[in-house]
């Protein structure tokens, strides 16, 4: 299925009484809800985006609780992505509704050790500095797990300290509950932003890469 109709308003709805009935039965009883609101909408747009940003793969609904303390057995969000190795291209509905982004949301301890690599070097990290300064000035929330001190075999006072505190990268939009949201207008949007953070991924791409595992 290509053909995007938008995301219906309800999907937001669907997810707004999931926070607040976070159980199989209820989930039961709403199942053709999530498939026609939330699952068949997020295939149709992730599938036309698939030919210009690489592979699509939506996420299950349901959550690995196994090690968890929290043991809802849903997620409250429903996510999807495209990327062809390496970073990401992200887009996700909930509650709030609508957000798009991408990046790196996990690096492995090589892809962690190319990338302090290449922010270290003057020319590469400040190419990544400047496409993030471009990026948030554009509006997207740059995110991302960090060290709370400095990563071992670095100096205080290195000039890119922030970037090299990071153990993840990426950017965010969040569009809210917008006018075109239930509308196939929502397509160009989330495509707008994916190809306003092509920079980010192409530097990832190029200095970070896939994991070792992945290579082979």
């Amino acid at each position: 299925m290509t053909d995007f109709p938008g995301i219906p308003r309800a999907a937001l709805d669907f997810y707004a009484e999931l926070e607040q009935h976070n159980s199989r039965d209820w989930w039961q009883a709403h199942k053709r809800d999530y498939e026609a609101l939330v699952r068949e909408p997020m295939e149709a747009l992730i599938a036309a985006l698939e030919p210009e940003f690489g592979p699509a793969h939506v996420f299950r609904p349901n959550r690995d609780v196994r090690f968890a303390a929290d043991k809802a057995p849903y997620k409250t969000h429903q996510g999807a992505y495209c990327a062809a190795g390496g970073p990401a291209y992200y887009v996700q509905v909930d509650a709030d509704g609508l957000a798009a982004g991408g990046g790196i949301y996990r690096m492995a301890k090589d892809q962690l050790a190319r990338y302090r690599r290449a922010v270290d070097e003057d020319l590469p990290g400040e190419q990544l500095d400047g496409i993030l300064d471009r990026l948030d000035e554009a509006g997207y929330d740059i995110g991302g797990d960090q060290l709370a001190t400095k990563p071992r075999g670095f100096t205080t006072d290195h000039p890119r300290l922030d970037l090299l505190r990071h153990k993840a990268i990426h950017v965010r939009r969040d569009f809210g509950d917008p006018d075109w949201l239930a509308t196939p207008a929502a397509l160009d949007e989330v495509r707008e932003c994916w190809e306003g953070l092509r920079p980010l991924a192409q530097w990832l791409a190029q200095h970070v890469g896939q994991t070792d595992e992945e290579r082979r």
